[in-house]
């Protein structure tokens, strides 16, 4: 993938304030939790994430922004900071690790679970 292209300081200010309290919420989240799922009701990819942690008996943290039809620009402010175009979107001991096929991916072949216990030894 491209490198993002350069912005000015402008832009730059407008990326960094803009829905500065959801992006905040998301950070201090990550920062309090081993696991944190960022989505949106009625997503069958957030549903599907949420139950394959569960069924690993993984704990996580959960936090939705709206539908569809609700909460967008905060959805949008989210995406600005990780980069990330869909939901969910998924950290790991701080990191952001992608979405469903992802975070799926991870669990099917130990990665997520080393990162788990790399952070905790």
């Amino acid at each position: 993938m491209p490198a993002r292209p350069p912005v000015t300081a402008h832009v730059a200010e407008k990326q960094e304030h803009f829905h500065k309290a959801t992006v905040d919420e998301v950070r201090s989240a990550v920062a309090a939790h081993d696991i944190v799922v960022v989505g949106m009701t009625v997503n069958p990819h957030v549903s599907r994430v949420c139950k394959a942690l569960d069924e690993a008996g993984l704990e996580h943290h959960y936090i939705g922004y709206g539908g569809y039809h609700s909460k967008w620009k905060e959805r949008l402010a989210l995406k600005l900071w990780t980069g990330w175009p869909t939901f969910p979107q998924v950290f790991v001991n701080g990191q952001f690790i992608g979405g469903c096929d992802q975070t799926t991916h991870m669990l099917k072949s130990g990665e997520l679970k080393l990162l788990l216990d790399a952070e905790r030894s």
